[in-house]
């Protein structure tokens, strides 16, 4: 639905405003031109006129200033001049001094105060005048606020100076009729104003009313309804626009019947494909995307509409035209989630073409995360499998071919030989009985004998078993059970499996001397907390995440020598995990590792499983 838009915002008030500033510039332009034209022609004349009495005065007053005129009185002179100054005063109402050629003021206006009279006028101008200057001008502002001119004119002939004449005029009545003159212009460009916006509103009406007329159709159009037609009332390009209108929606009623059609049909298709599908328009922006595309790419239409299809799928725009156009139509593609979930995407790119030319492009989207893990475990697990087997293999291989060569004429090499054979075949059988256990555990096939345990008990068997090699290595175990410890649920062979597990890794990365930390406590009503803390070289924190993975080792080399097949830590936590607990390890270099894990409690309704 349109939204109502206020009178400030239509066209009709920007054809008001239009011609009401083409009237205001072109009136202020006249006026600044006429107005600063006419001040200056009133100052200038003021000025000249002012010029022209200063010039009467001082040839008025140069005969009684020229020297050879010490034998006259001189009071007779002076009222002479006084008479003088005072007619022109009459006339000019400016104040008038008249100076000898010492600077001092020998004769002045009546409105001056008598006492100027014999004192020594030192203004700029008087001064200039004085050095032989004909004409030195200046505009003052007094205390008063009042705009003034003042002139001092050389009194003398040729190359002499006999005195000056210092005229200052007020200048108020001559700005006063310009501020006059100011005010009728501003009338009059209001009024032309007034004029102006009468005229160009009933001048815009005629044009906007037929405007106003096509976006209410337009309105209903956007709404479904395209029965209604423009009443075109002229032949000029308002009513050209009026018909090519009415065309415009009856061509657009049919061409969006046929549109919506075909609009379900793609969106049906769309909606139930199990496959994610983007199609972009000819500039590569996304304008179609399924609900399929969004669950793999975790992101909504709305966040995808408009933008590239490459910024979309996380790649450069020319991986995108080299996927499109190319003979390589395909890529696969690592994206994470929100929740940093990572997933693998097939992207198939298809070129959409007209006349020869690509105007859009179909992404085709495939998940092939499962399909890429299962490859993944697949071909590492064949790897470690054939290389755990191939090198004690290629021992024993070896050791027979020494043996057949000669050796087992020596009987003590021989026995030598024998014996790392068989030590090798024992590891090849603890790796395939530990890869059957796995298998078991994998195929929900180990079978679990649960029963009530104390954990006191089990822990010392543990540790006795161990008490030799402990003894070798000088390495001192500590046993920490909490008082009161209840029973718990589990299957003892199979505790007593992981129990060797860690306190074996413990004893193999401790340092001769070191202690190892055996703790049992109950962790809540449900589980009891067992942790083995060693005193050893550690695991480096990138190991950490991957510890528990099949046949993943720190230090490949020395766990190997060490006769480990890296299926311990897996193992254990296959097993706790198939006992409802929970297992995890946290380790510094240098500083030691520890193994938590949690059993269940014994419940009397639940002692055999």
């Amino acid at each position: 639905m349109m939204r109502r838009t206020s009178f400030f915002h239509t066209i009709q008030f920007k054809v008001i405003i239009i011609f009401v500033l083409l009237i205001l510039f072109a009136m202020q332009l006249i006026g600044v031109y006429f107005l600063r034209t006419l001040e200056n022609s009133f100052i200038n004349n003021f000025s000249e006129s002012l010029r022209n009495q200063a010039a009467i005065l001082a040839n008025y007053v140069q005969p009684y200033l020229a020297p050879g005129n010490e034998g006259q009185n001189e009071q007779q002179i002076y009222q002479e001049l006084d008479a003088i100054i005072n007619n022109l005063n009459t006339i000019s109402g400016a104040e008038i001094q008249v100076i000898d050629s010492t600077g001092v003021v020998v004769s002045a206006s009546s409105q001056l105060p008598r006492s100027i009279i014999g004192q020594r006028n030192s203004q700029t101008e008087v001064t200039r005048a004085l050095q032989g200057i004909r004409m030195n001008e200046k505009e003052i502002i007094d205390s008063n606020g009042i705009r003034k001119k003042t002139i001092a004119i050389r009194v003398g002939e040729g190359g002499q100076v006999y005195g000056a004449v210092y005229m200052v005029a007020s200048m108020e009545e001559q700005f006063e009729t310009i501020n006059n003159i100011i005010g009728f212009f501003m009338y009059g460009t209001f009024f032309a104003l007034g004029m102006t916006v009468l005229l160009s509103i009933i001048l815009s009406n005629t044009i906007t009313k037929p405007i106003k007329e096509i976006t209410k159709q337009a309105t209903e159009m956007a709404e479904g309804n395209f029965s209604r037609s423009v009443a075109v009332k002229s032949s000029d390009e308002i009513g050209q626009l009026g018909e090519a209108f009415n065309y415009m929606s009856k061509r657009l009623r049919e061409a969006l019947a046929s549109n919506e059609e075909e609009k379900k049909r793609l969106a049906s298709i769309l909606s139930n494909m199990s496959d994610g599908v983007i199609a972009t328009d000819d500039a590569g922006r996304v304008i179609v995307m399924n609900r399929r595309a969004e669950q793999i790419l975790d992101l909504t239409a709305d966040e995808a509409m408009g933008k590239p299809i490459s910024e979309v799928l996380g790649v450069t725009l020319e991986e995108t035209l080299e996927y499109t156009l190319g003979q390589d139509v395909s890529v696969l593609l690592h994206r994470e989630k929100r929740d940093e979930e990572i997933v693998n995407v097939r992207v198939n790119f298809t070129a959409i073409r007209r006349d020869e030319e690509v105007t859009g492009i179909i992404a085709v989207l495939h998940d092939v995360t499962e399909e890429e893990k299962m490859e993944n475990s697949r071909r590492e697990f064949v790897a470690n499998v054939s290389h755990e087997l191939r090198t004690p293999l290629t021992t024993i291989k070896s050791y027979l071919e020494a043996l057949e060569d000669g050796a087992l004429e020596d009987p003590e090499l021989a026995r030598r030989f024998i014996g790392v054979t068989r030590t090798e075949s024992e590891r090849m059988i603890r790796l395939v009985n530990d890869l059957l256990h796995l298998s078991r555990f994998d195929s929900h096939q180990a079978t679990m004998f649960k029963e009530p345990v104390e954990i006191q008990e089990m822990l010392e068997e543990v540790i006795d078993r161990f008490s030799f090699q402990l003894q070798q290595r000088d390495i001192r175990i500590n046993l920490n059970i909490e008082p009161g410890m209840p029973l718990v649920s589990c299957d003892p062979d199979q505790i007593d499996q992981v129990l060797d597990n860690l306190i074996s890794n413990a004893i193999k990365f401790s340092y001769e001397g070191g202690l190892i930390e055996v703790t049992a406590r109950q962790l809540d009503q449900e589980f009891v907390q067992i942790s083995v803390k060693d005193s050893g070289i550690g695991i480096p924190q990138r190991h950490l995440e991957r510890i528990f993975e099949r046949f993943y080792r720190v230090d490949k080399a020395r766990s190997r020598n060490m006769g480990g097949t890296g299926l311990g830590l897996s193992i254990a936590r296959e097993i706790v995990k198939a006992h409802g607990g929970t297992i995890h390890l946290d380790s510094e270099m240098n500083k030691g590792t520890t193994v938590v894990f949690t059993l269940p409690l014994h419940r009397e309704e639940g002692a055999a499983v």
